[in-house]
């Protein structure tokens, strides 16, 4: 089947040309994509015949809410996904007074191994599609009720390691006859691959890059870290630099503060030498506990907070949202992936 959902406006009118249909009708299939439909029968403006071409050739397969978590603490709602194929994804709906912020994954599973992160224990099973992504906003938005304001990929996945994909999901959700969320909203994280990073650079985008930095030397980076070991910090900060120059955006730089691992005064030295005279915001993130990994919260973040500022250096602690669900990354999958593979071994 054709991937009509993954198209643009434009590669949608000249499917339709295609298809003996006059151009206008591209923008028409576009936003009926846009807003969610779930069968061709929606698409009303439609002539019958083109309903029926599409039908045969496109595949309406909406995400279906496998599980759903809402925290009576601050609203924050998790969605776990079911998809065509069974696969699950995770995706969370964080509420702020300025405005309603998802975060959506952009794989299934994760090939990089970050030893504190729940999404990576299984692997990477394959890569969403542009459509796949774009629904996590539209289908979430549209179940949740809430208007959606800003998106953050910082979900299952690594994005950069889906790049086409991810990159055609931009387009579409940016499209002003589409969801029309502007880029200056949207956050990208990556836990630094580089050919990535300089790719993202050429595009121009005015997203927010945020990388996934964790430590500030090898030896540590690379003990929780294993895509350190291919390229190194030097080379990673040297790739940020080259964005910064090429972009003029600010990057932020995510650091999960671990005990013992990469929360001490050493550590945070580093990380000032590193960050000290850039323009760059540093997000402290208190750890999420993963069943699975013997590693543990910090309890060292308001001095590690306090070091980095001495320098200079913005440093913000991330509000923790949802903490009486399983709103971090990766666990409610992981608990579904789990639970299906005790019903099969039963």
């Amino acid at each position: 089947m054709t991937d009509l959902k993954s198209m643009t406006p434009e590669e949608l009118t000249q499917w339709c040309k295609e298809q003996g249909q006059p151009a206008f009708r591209g923008k028409q299939i576009f936003q009926w994509f846009s807003r969610g439909v779930e069968s061709v029968e929606e698409m009303t403006n439609l002539p019958k015949a083109l309903r029926e071409k599409i039908a045969r050739e496109c595949a309406f397969t909406p995400p279906v809410v496998e599980r759903k978590q809402v925290s009576n603490l601050d609203g924050t709602i998790k969605y776990l996904w079911r998809l065509a194929d069974g696969n699950c994804i995770e995706t969370v709906l964080m509420r702020y007074h300025h405005g309603n912020s998802v975060c959506i994954s952009s794989q299934v599973g994760c090939a990089m191994g970050c030893a504190f992160c729940a999404s990576t224990l299984g692997g990477r099973v394959r890569n969403l599609t542009a459509a796949e992504l774009l629904d996590q906003v539209i289908f979430t938005q549209k179940d949740s009720g809430y208007p959606i304001s800003n998106i953050v990929l910082m979900g299952i996945g690594e994005p950069l390691d889906n790049y086409d994909n991810v990159k055609k999901f931009l387009t579409l959700v940016n499209h002003p006859d589409g969801v029309n969320i502007g880029m200056r909203h949207i956050s990208l994280s990556t836990c630094g691959l580089v050919k990535g990073i300089d790719r993202l650079a050429e595009e121009g985008l005015q997203l927010t890059l945020s990388v996934s930095l964790h430590a500030p030397d090898d030896e540590t980076r690379s003990s929780i870290m294993p895509v350190n070991r291919a390229t190194g910090v030097d080379e990673l900060f040297a790739a940020c630099h080259r964005y910064f120059q090429k972009t003029g955006r600010r990057i932020s730089y995510e650091y999960a503060l671990i005990d013992g691992v990469n929360d001490t005064p050493r550590h945070a030295a580093l990380l000032g030498d590193r960050l000290e005279g850039t323009v760059a915001h540093v997000n402290l993130i208190p750890l999420n506990h993963v069943e699975e990994s013997p590693l543990k919260p910090s309890t060292h973040v308001a001095a590690f907070q306090k070091q980095l500022e001495k320098r200079g250096i913005t440093a913000t602690v991330r509000r923790r949202l949802g903490s009486d669900i399983d709103a971090s990354c990766g666990q409610l999958r992981r608990k579904a992936m789990k639970a299906a593979g005790q019903r099969d071994r039963g």
